[in-house]
C-alpha cells in the first residue's frame, strides 16, 4: 500500500503567534483520505462489521464481543504480526466470538507523557502531527485489509474525521464521557460507540452521555476541507456502557453488571454492556484480566444477558516497558498487556465456554 501524501504541511504564511500558542497547518481530513484511501472492498467490509457489532450489542447475535490488542499501538511491525495473529484465531472461532481489534492511536494522559502514535509517532518528544496522522491511517487502513474489525479510543474531537472511515467501533474514555463536546461527536458517528464510566467508578455520567449522543446536536466543528462550518448531527443510537471499575474497585461482578444493567432499563437505553478486564477491574494486573473474563464467561453461563463483550489489553509478550533506546518487540510502552500465548489460551476458553 502507498502511504506517501504530498507534504502541503508547512507554518501558515501569517502564522497566529501569541506568547502562549502558535499555529501550523495541517493536511485537511478529505486531502489525507484522498491520499490514503479506503478501498471499495474495505469500505463495505467495515460497514458489514460495524452492522455485526451493532447485532450483538442488540442481543441479535449471540456471540460475544470481544475486544482484544495492545494498549496502544507504538510499532507498525508488532502492531501488524500482532494483527495477522488475532485475524486468523477470529476466524477459527468466528462461531462463538465476535473479535475486533483494539487499535488504539491515542492515548489519554493523567498529567503527561507519551500521547500516541498519532500525537508523536517516532516516540521522542517531537509532537510531528502531521506524520503522525498519515502514519496512523496508514496502519489502521493495513490492518483493516487483514479483514479484522478495529476499535479506538476517540480522544482529540479534530482527529476523529481523518480516521472514521477505518474504525467498526469506538470507545469514549472514562475521563472525557462526561464532555459535551465527546457527545456531540458520538452523535454524529455511523457506528456503535462505548462510554466508559467515570474514573471514580459512577455510572450516571455515562448513562448520561449514551441519551446525550441518541439526540441530534448542532454545534461549532469543521467541514472536510478545514472550514469553520455549523455541523449538525442527527443522533446515534447505537450506545452502550463499558464497565471499567474505579477508584473504589471493580465493577464486574454480577451484582454490579446486573445494576448496570437495571439503571440504563429504567433509562430507556440498551441493558446489555461490555466489561473492560483491564483497568480498575483487574487492578492493572494484565494476568488478572483472566479472572475477570472468567468472572463474566460464568455470568453468562449462569444466565445473564447483560454482558454482550468485554475489553482486553493484550500484545505480543505480557508487560510493558519505558519508550528508551533498547526498547523490547511486541511489549506494551503504555499500560502492562497480557501475551499473546495468554490471550490466545483465553480466547479459546471464552470460545469453548
Amino acid at each position: 500500500m502507498n502511504t506517501s501524501v504530498a507534504t502541503a504541511v508547512n507554518e501558515f504564511d501569517t502564522p497566529l503567534v501569541t506568547p502562549a500558542r502558535r499555529a501550523f497547518a495541517l493536511n485537511t481530513p478529505a486531502a489525507l483520505r484522498e491520499a490514503l484511501p479506503v478501498s471499495i472492498d474495505t469500505a463495505a467490509r467495515i460497514q458489514n462489521q460495524r452492522a455485526a457489532i451493532r447485532a450483538v450489542l442488540s442481543g441479535e447475535d449471540d456471540r460475544l464481543l470481544v475486544i482484544a490488542g495492545p494498549c496502544s499501538l507504538h510499532d507498525r511491525e508488532s502492531a501488524l504480526d500482532y494483527g495477522r495473529r488475532l485475524a486468523r484465531l477470529a476466524d477459527e472461532l468466528s462461531d462463538r466470538l465476535l473479535v475486533v481489534m483494539r487499535a488504539y492511536v491515542e492515548k489519554p494522559r493523567t498529567t503527561v507523557g507519551w500521547k500516541g502514535l498519532l500525537h508523536d509517532p517516532r516516540l521522542d518528544g517531537g509532537n510531528d502531527l502531521a506524520t503522525g496522522l498519515r502514519t496512523a491511517r496508514g496502519l489502521l487502513i493495513e490492518l483493516a485489509e487483514l479483514g479484522l474489525p478495529l476499535a479506538t479510543e476517540l480522544l482529540s474531537p479534530m482527529a476523529a474525521p481523518y480516521l472514521e472511515d477505518t474504525l467498526a467501533w469506538a470507545a469514549i474514555g472514562a475521563r472525557t464521557t462526561e464532555s459535551q463536546t465527546h457527545r456531540e461527536l458520538v452523535s454524529g458517528l455511523d457506528m456503535p460507540v462505548g462510554f466508559k464510566n467515570g474514573t471514580d467508578g459512577e455510572l450516571a455520567t455515562a448513562r448520561d452521555a449514551m441519551q446525550a449522543a441518541a439526540h441530534p446536536h448542532t454545534q461549532f466543528g469543521t467541514d472536510d476541507d478545514g472550514r469553520a462550518a455549523l455541523v449538525a448531527t442527527a443522533g446515534n443510537p447505537n450506545t452502550h456502557l463499558i464497565l471499567r471499575g474505579g477508584r473504589a474497585g471493580p465493577n464486574c461482578d454480577a451484582h454490579s453488571v446486573h445494576g448496570a444493567s437495571r439503571m440504563l432499563a429504567d433509562a430507556g437505553l440498551n441493558p446489555r454492556l461490555l466489561v473492560d478486564c483491564s483497568h480498575a477491574n483487574s487492578g492493572k494486573d494484565p494476568l488478572r484480566q483472566r479472572r475477570v473474563a472468567a468472572e463474566l464467561l460464568a455470568q453468562r453461563r449462569a444466565g445473564e444477558r447483560a454482558v454482550a463483550g468485554l475489553m482486553l489489553e493484550s500484545h505480543l509478550e505480557t508487560g510493558k516497558q519505558a519508550i528508551g533506546a533498547d526498547m523490547r518487540y511486541g511489549v506494551s510502552v503504555t499500560d502492562a498487556c497480557l501475551g499473546w500465548t495468554e490471550t490466545r489460551a483465553l480466547l479459546e476458553t471464552l470460545a469453548a465456554g
